[in-house]
């Protein structure tokens, strides 16, 4: 005979909610408590019924995550950690969807209200259209977003500056000095606007506030973009003295590819990342740090609260991204400034 939920409160002396709550709500109930109730119910052979769970709630107990880029690069495998530190405690699951065009964005969003198979929607690093959130707003479900630049629409929002970022950049290869500046960047999905494009603009607006008008360099979209990048670098008039990426991803494998040609990091050219991801340590890359281990967790707890009914004191952060000193930058012809 199974053993059910009353058979572990009985055990256990607590009520049948606190049991519940061990499993599904972790956070509402002591440690102390919690591992009493798992330790007997491991010992009865009992597991609660999620399906159960969601029948008495009105609740999935699911969160869908839009990404738009594969799952496991830095920043999405990262911010997926992140969130699964929070919903996992919770009792959650994540729903991850990969969108890769506008057309399946469009898709997700007229899909969504017939099916109502999750209990929030998080966008990560797209935008989306006005009336793909009213039709979320109208059954109720909470849109939040990670690192979106339109905030309007979306009910709680963390991102960091990746404006300022860009200046960042910008600004500190030209205090060393440099004057031939190069950015170089992914290449975009047409149909989708990522806030990525921001980093672009930031350091633009900050070179031409010096008079600099920078080169722009696109990486194709394919698995090993360097060499073609490299090319388009050899064959500048002018070589760029100082290289700013839109990501470490691009800025690392840059570093070997250059040096294996014979031109020195930073002696020849100064290149400086946008992360602060796995290796950059390692190699000494300049860059920006960004920590999107700690947005997700932030957000994942407003979703939540939303979830919930509560209401957020306050629902949008911004923050601010940092520059990290290592040694991929210095001035031009290598005497650092």
């Amino acid at each position: 005979m199974e053993s059910t939920i009353q058979d572990v409160a009985r055990q256990a002396k607590v009520s049948v909610s606190t049991v519940s709550r061990s499993f599904t709500r972790p956070d509402l109930v002591s440690e102390r408590t919690r591992a009493k109730v798992l330790a007997i119910a491991d010992e009865l052979n009992f597991s609660i019924s999620r399906s159960a769970t969601a029948l008495k709630s009105g609740q999935s107990l699911r969160v869908a995550v839009l990404i738009n880029d594969h799952l496991n690069t830095w920043f999405n495998s990262t911010i997926m950690e992140g969130f699964n530190s929070v919903f996992l405690k919770a009792g959650y699951d994540i729903s991850i969807c990969q969108i890769t065009s506008g057309q399946a964005r469009r898709r997700f969003f007229e899909e969504l209200p017939v099916k109502r198979n999750v209990d929030a929607v998080i966008v990560t690093s797209f935008d989306i259209e006005p009336v793909e959130i009213s039709r979320l707003i109208s059954v109720n479900v909470p849109i939040v977003s990670l690192n979106v630049t339109e905030e309007d629409g979306f009910m709680a929002s963390t991102r960091i500056d990746d404006e300022q970022g860009g200046r960042l950049s910008a600004e500190h290869l030209m205090a060393l000095g440099h004057r031939r500046l190069a950015y170089i960047r992914s290449t975009p999905v047409a149909s989708l606007h990522f806030s990525i494009q921001a980093r672009l603009d930031g350091f633009i607006t900050a070179c031409r506030s010096r008079g600099i008008e920078p080169t722009v360099l696109a990486a194709p979209a394919d698995d090993n973009p360097i060499p073609q990048v490299l090319t388009q670098l050899m064959n500048l008039d002018q070589r760029p003295t100082g290289i700013a990426c839109q990501e470490d991803s691009l800025a690392v494998p840059l570093i070997f590819q250059l040096e294996r040609c014979g031109i020195k990091v930073p002696g020849d050219m100064s290149v400086i990342g946008y992360d602060d991801s796995r290796f950059a340590e390692d190699i000494g890359l300049t860059t920006i740090r960004q920590q999107p281990y700690d947005m997700a967790v932030s957000l994942a707890g407003k979703t939540l609260e939303l979830i919930e009914g509560r209401e957020l004191e306050h629902p949008h952060d911004l923050v601010s991204p940092t520059l990290v000193l290592r040694s991929s930058t210095a001035a031009p012809g290598g005497t650092s400034d």
